[in-house]
């Protein structure tokens, strides 16, 4: 097809048709695509930033029922990914369960729209004074929150996932192009983010909420608009497998029926496709590792095997090795996740408490300092895309400048430093309560606000390196008939850490409030001790980055191949490194 201008993965239309290279995909498709990412993010930090100020001022409720509600629905808005990527890669494919998705999104900010704004679905107050909200009024707004979080479900793992789609690996410029291409999506990303923590929060607390979310509504539907203009351009992947979730099952089924046979000497005696094979339906190859030995019992070739009892193939297991070794890296994110869900809850309440006057008149939101993390990450990513990253290659070789899990472990050191900065700043903020002998819930610490900032701005470094890392990582390294499902290891990983970071909360409340002590995190943080939980959080943190070492340590890269019609191209998917790490083994 390369002789005729089409892309040489296979990619199509909408209508199935070959599609032209120079006619579609690349950044000319992504233009359209990171238009929809900006003002979605823009959204749900509108949202998520905030959220903690809207349910203790608006509905009146306690620190740690707020926090835990905020990290309840941002877990559910990073898990229901996991059930659209599964939709998406064995049923929809990524376009239509996007588009589906988008509209339940749309749906839900209307409706929470409709919920700060029309009078009938607000608590209602007379002369200042506020009633309580009703148990209706609670369940439209939280209704509200989880329409949303489903609409996410279906466009989180696809719209990232469907943008990279639009490089052809096979083309070498085109490839060179793609390695750059989470870089810059996140950036976009960033950006959304920005326009919330700094205009969106802004105009929530001063000029009204329904304000605040009626202008991220509004931009998400001018985005899809946006996207569907584009529909000529993008480039869509053929599906290669019925039931590429199928396959894993298929393999661990195998593997418990073939426990008790013994493992072939060299890895050549496996079951494995001929070349013919994957030159014929385009999928890819790939090559046996070491990683999960026992799995390789799913591919062992029996005497009398008939047709349907086929072993599975070497490519196959090797898929669910893939999975497995993801899955060892994906634990050992889950801490790091749980630290980044204090930036929308205990660090906005933290600010709450300080002094956030600028001048005379003007006051600093409190969740308006998470922009300093978008400030930090947009200021960083051009510095490590054009000087960092070319400083690496020419060092490393590695197109990349450096593996994907040498990434994950700076941006994991780089919280570490950001937790303890944190820890550090509480203990001076509790200082200054206890010189000024200062007691109310209400009463505000002549500390200020801007003291907050270098732990912020230290977890958008991390960010740059962790985040992006991750969601590039669970890219590349899925199998091809799974990257929507594959990317929802990043999101998922959100999702259980803002589980996860409810659930300390709760019981780190629970157990130090016991028996007449004093809560850690009680609802007067002036009389609380944040300072003891973060200590605790750094603990969990410095643990949890040798367990990574660990697990960065036994993961094996994969590499595969396919066989065009010009030879045979292999990839190996950045395993320049015979450690992942870059040290000795």
């Amino acid at each position: 097809m390369e002789s005729k201008g089409y892309t040489q993965d296979g990619t199509v239309d909408l209508r199935g048709h070959p599609v032209l290279a120079h006619r579609t995909g690349k950044w000319k498709a992504c233009a359209f695509l990171v238009g929809y990412e900006a003002f979605e993010r823009m959204a749900f930090y509108g949202i998520a930033s905030n959220l903690v100020v809207y349910l203790t001022t608006q509905l009146h409720e306690d620190t740690v029922p707020s926090v835990r509600n905020v990290n309840n629905w941002s877990g559910a808005v990073w898990m229901t990914p996991i059930l659209g990527a599964y939709i998406a890669d064995s049923y929809l494919g990524r376009f239509w369960t996007f588009t589906i998705s988008s509209l339940i999104y749309v749906m839900g900010m209307v409706l929470l729209t409709m919920a700060v704004s029309i009078k009938h679905f607000k608590r209602t107050c007379i002369n200042g004074i506020c009633k309580k909200a009703s148990t209706s009024q609670v369940a439209f707004i939280y209704a509200s929150l989880y329409i949303i979080a489903i609409g996410a479900g279906g466009t989180k793992p696809n719209i990232s996932t469907f943008g990279a789609d639009q490089f052809d690996d096979f083309n070498p410029s085109e490839k060179q192009l793609k390695a750059s291409f989470f870089n810059w999506w996140m950036f976009s990303t960033f950006t959304g983010a920005l326009c919330a923590t700094l205009g969106l929060v802004y105009i929530q607390e001063n000029l009204g909420w329904g304000l605040g979310y009626c202008i991220p509504t509004a931009g998400l539907i001018l985005s899809l608009i946006i996207f569907y203009i584009g529909t000529p351009y993008y480039r869509h992947k053929v599906k290669k497998a019925e039931s590429p979730a199928g396959d894993l099952l298929r393999v661990l089924v195998t593997v418990i029926k073939n426990r008790k046979l013994e493992l072939p000497i060299h890895p050549s005696q496996l079951y494995e496709l001929d070349q013919q094979y994957y030159l014929n339906t385009g999928k890819r190859q790939i090559h046996h590792t070491s990683l999960f030995r026992f799995l390789d019992k799913a591919a062992i070739k029996q005497d009398g095997d008939r047709s349907w009892r086929q072993p599975c193939t070497v490519t196959q297991v090797e898929e669910s090795k893939l999975i497995l070794g993801m899955a060892m890296i994906w634990l050992a994110t889950l801490i790091p996740s749980t630290i980044w869900a204090q930036v929308n809850t205990l660090f906005v309440k933290q600010g709450t408490t300080l002094d956030r006057h600028l001048g005379s008149t003007f006051q600093i939101p409190a969740a308006s300092l998470g922009s300093f993390v978008t400030l930090s990450m947009l200021l960083t990513v051009p510095m490590y895309d054009r000087y960092f990253v070319p400083l690496m290659r020419k060092k490393t070789g590695n197109p990349r400048g450096i593996t994907l899990l040498q990434r994950l472990g700076i941006g994991i050191l780089i919280q570490i430093f950001a937790i303890a900065v944190a820890c550090a700043v509480e203990v001076r903020r509790m200082h200054v309560i206890r010189l000024h002998h200062i007691k109310g819930p209400e009463e505000i610490v002549p500390m200020t606000i801007l003291a907050l900032l270098p732990q912020y701005v230290l977890l958008g470094i991390a960010d740059v390196f962790n985040a992006i890392g991750l969601l590039e990582f669970f890219y590349d390294q899925s199998p091809d008939d799974m990257r929507s499902l594959g990317t929802t290891y990043f999101t998922s990983g959100i999702g259980i850490g803002n589980f996860l970071n409810s659930f300390l909360v709760t019981m780190v409340d629970k157990i130090s409030g016991s028996h007449g002590g004093k809560s850690w995190i009680g609802k007067n943080l002036n009389d609380s001790h944040l300072d003891y939980y973060y200590s605790f959080l750094l603990v969990i943190c410095t643990i949890n980055m040798g367990i990574f070492l660990w697990a960065s340590r036994k993961y094996v890269y994969k590499r595969e191949s396919i066989e065009l019609k010009v030879g045979c191209l292999e990839l190996e998917s950045k395993a320049l490194d015979p450690s992942p790490l870059g040290v000795p083994v």
